[in-house]
């Protein structure tokens, strides 16, 4: 039985996934760096420690590692906060609604700092609908791993295997698995469906959601 639903907040609750993409070629620019495409989708849903920590041992860097996370740190907060809109994915208001109505507990798992969940959350007025909020600077590991996610789940007192995942990348899928949580892929305008093949499920809106959830729990 379903308990608890952890949302991945990137491409998920928030069309944000290009924003993330502009702030780092930006970034890349800055820095001289020679970052393809192919290169940066490895990258989709991981922290910028790692990803920083990654590219470090692909390129030559002229700033230091934490230099280079400040950096991004920096850039992201100023890029958000100037935002008059961050968009919410169709339909995720009345699935809150919904969700919190039937009893379910939320949480939110973000490879973004906390301080971006929370301009985000704030911004978007979702931060009311959830009881907890971790990030993978909190949990101390990044997705792949599963720690982001295990850490949701023992803030809200729920075990893993009464939670469900909702996700767009192929490192949340994998951290959610590895997790022994239910996976539900979501396929937002920046998801590419070739890396959602592990997921238990895929939805193409949040209306398919409350069905899997309803065949889940009945």
């Amino acid at each position: 039985m379903i308990k608890a639903i952890i949302f991945d907040m990137d491409g998920v609750l928030v069309d944000s996934e290009r924003i993330h993409i502009a702030i780092e070629k930006r970034q890349f620019s800055l820095n001289n760096l020679p970052i393809s495409d192919e290169e940066h989708q490895q990258y989709m849903g991981v922290s910028s420690e790692i990803m920083w920590q990654t590219i470090a041992k692909l390129h030559t860097l002229s700033l230091s590692v934490n230099e280079l996370i400040e950096q991004h740190r920096i850039e992201s907060h100023r890029y958000f906060s100037e935002l008059n809109e961050i968009p919410v994915m169709p339909g995720l208001v009345d699935l809150l609604e919904n969700l919190k109505t039937k009893g379910y507990t939320l949480a939110v798992a973000s490879s973004s700092t906390p301080e971006i969940i929370d301009l985000i959350l704030n911004k978007t007025h979702l931060k009311k609908y959830f009881q907890v909020m971790v990030s993978a600077k909190q949990a101390g590991k990044s997705k792949p791993e599963p720690d982001v996610f295990l850490m949701a789940a023992q803030k809200l007192g729920v075990s893993p295997a009464h939670c469900l995942v909702v996700e767009d990348s192929d490192n949340g899928i994998k951290a959610a698995i590895a997790a022994q949580m239910m996976c539900v892929a979501y396929q937002g305008p920046d998801a590419d469906p070739k890396n959602q093949t592990e997921a238990n499920y895929v939805v193409k809106s949040f209306a398919q959601l409350e069905l899997i959830l309803k065949s889940l729990n009945s």
